[in-house]
């Protein structure tokens, strides 16, 4: 039985929302046709960009961070792709079976799941990659289940050294709002967010910040992507 009094979750997430935020809430429902909800909504999406660092677009969804892990991949990759990804820990594992149901040709470079990734390790797999078969490039900034984080900076600095021209998505569900990240500085062509964790909001929202390299990709990707299209 819950204790009277005010109630806090400890979890990573959700996580506490504040009372401001709360009370900004407490409104009536509006109308989603009006003129006053196309206001609100273009306020949004042109001040969403500042918590990614970004000038390019940010696309916004009434989902959980795992749709905008699959709107990641549906709207920039075709069937049969090959994707690289890095076992950091339970969600990296996570994206990796929702790549593989997809029906992309997910590699999992198997890592240590006490520190994040190796930028060493993906320029020497992308060197090797003489065919430019890899499309993707997916790691976990923040990895909840172990708290380690990666050098997303490093990691597309090794990209570009191995002369690479594969995409680098980056899920920042839970570092978001929480530890510094820079979307347009770090070279990051699709950031996966969510509402619920460092960003202190209810859980509902997710996110998917692109470039430019990222939207012209998505122009010829033909994996399904109805609900998530950019």
């Amino acid at each position: 039985m819950r204790k009277a009094g005010r109630h806090f979750l400890q979890i990573p997430g959700p996580t506490n929302v504040p009372d401001r935020i709360l009370r900004a809430m407490d409104l009536p429902t509006m109308d989603h046709r009006s003129p006053e909800f196309a206001e609100l909504g273009r306020k949004v999406l042109d001040g969403v960009k500042t918590v990614f660092k970004t000038k390019g677009p940010v696309v916004i969804y009434p989902a959980s961070g795992t749709g905008a892990w699959e709107a990641a991949l549906v709207n920039t990759l075709s069937p049969g792709d090959q994707v690289l990804m890095y076992e950091t820990g339970h969600f990296a594992t996570l994206w990796k079976g929702m790549a593989t149901r997809l029906g992309l040709e997910a590699e999992f470079m198997q890592g240590d799941w006490r520190a994040g990734v190796d930028p060493n390790a993906i320029e020497s797999r992308l060197r090797e990659d003489r065919t430019q078969s890899i499309k993707a490039v997916c790691v976990v900034h923040n990895e909840t289940s172990t708290g380690c984080a990666s050098r997303i900076e490093e990691v597309r600095q090794a990209i570009d050294a191995a002369g690479h021209a594969a995409l680098l998505m980056v899920d920042t569900i839970s570092s978001l709002g929480s530890i510094d990240y820079r979307h347009d500085a770090w070279g990051v062509d699709v950031t996966v967010g969510g509402s619920q964790k460092g960003l202190m909001l209810p859980p509902g929202l997710s996110f998917n910040a692109t470039s430019d390299k990222a939207l012209a990709a998505s122009k010829s990707a033909t994996l399904p992507n109805s609900f998530w299209s950019w």
